[in-house]
């Protein structure tokens, strides 16, 4: 048993300011911007939405399987997937490109800054959906354009259930290839801005995107989110973490513990609570792949929070 993750492999350079962004950006002043930020603390972490989404799985016990490119650069993280016991039979190196990159800026108030180099992601669709009996579910995150448009056709066609998961990525898309997405999707998982722009685009309102899905999740930071399925919205209350370390990769070790937790038969609503758990663990660490806990201590993390989790789970 096992889920396909589909996404991008990348290096994260962060960079935390000490400062606010509001009080160096003046708004009269945006058409000329020109700022500097002095960051005392620079550090380079294994990053990219498959990787840390498999991270967050492996740690639970899933095996993952990640469908992916890197780019010559790229060694680093494959000793990293080996480590981690990730496999990267799906994993291509393209040639004469670098890995994907993000440089990010985290100011004091968890803003964030961001430029990122797509490099070998732009050749992912290169990579086709693969033929595994094992497979139970996937999940289409960032990546290439044209890697997300092929990889939902083939995932659909293969009967493979998935979740959306357009995040950064959903602005290159028009209104009608939003459509497409839903139409293949057997879920969709936005934050609260990307909720609002994929209904603004897409011309349908959330509760007239969760008809035509299993469920729809719009997460909202430390307030929990909102689970629409079956006509019904249910608020999933935040989980507040033990203390507020770094925000990047929160969302990713969210949707790492939901697709275990759906892979494993839990219900959405439970399966968003491990979620909350998760990424309540992320955020107290330093980058998005160096939070720790196995499944043990998630659990007893969830029991804290929310009371029993489903019988699957005690079962394991």
């Amino acid at each position: 048993m096992s889920s396909l993750i589909c996404g991008s492999l990348a290096f994260d350079t962060i960079a935390l300011f000490e400062g606010r962004f509001a009080e160096h950006i003046l708004p009269e002043k945006v058409h000329v911007l020109n700022v500097a930020f002095l960051v005392p603390e620079l550090r380079r972490d294994f990053g990219g939405c498959a990787g840390n989404i498999a991270y967050t799985m492996r740690l639970l016990g899933g095996q993952p399987v990640v469908l992916a490119t890197l780019g010559e650069d790229g060694s680093a993280y494959e000793q990293r997937l080996d480590s981690l016991g990730i496999g990267r039979e799906h994993v291509r190196v393209v040639p004469n490109t670098h890995t994907a990159q993000a440089h990010i800026v985290t100011d004091r108030d968890d803003n964030q800054i961001t430029s990122f180099h797509p490099g070998a992601m732009q050749f992912a669709h290169t990579q086709p959906v693969p033929a595994l009996s094992g497979l139970r579910l996937g999940i289409l995150a960032p990546d290439g354009r044209q890697a997300m448009i092929e990889h939902a056709a083939q995932m659909a066609a293969a009967g493979l259930p998935f979740v959306f998961d357009p995040g950064q990525g959903l602005p290159m898309f028009d209104g009608p290839a939003l459509r497409d997405f839903v139409a293949q999707a057997d879920w969709v998982v936005v934050n609260d801005y990307e909720a609002a722009m994929l209904a603004e685009r897409t011309g349908w309102s959330l509760e007239q995107l969760a008809a035509q899905l299993r469920g729809l999740v719009v997460t909202r930071g430390a307030q929990g989110c909102d689970v629409f399925e079956a006509g019904a919205c249910t608020r999933v209350p935040g989980l507040a973490a033990r203390r507020v370390v770094d925000p990047t990769g929160c969302g990713d070790a969210f949707r790492g513990a939901l697709l275990w937790a759906l892979e494993s038969g839990w219900p959405l609503v439970d399966a968003c609570r491990l979620g909350n758990v998760l990424g309540a663990c992320k955020v107290a660490c330093s980058g998005p792949q160096n939070h720790t806990p196995d499944l043990d201590q998630a659990l007893q993390d969830f029991r804290s929070a929310y009371g029993e989790p489903p019988a699957s789970a005690r079962a394991a």
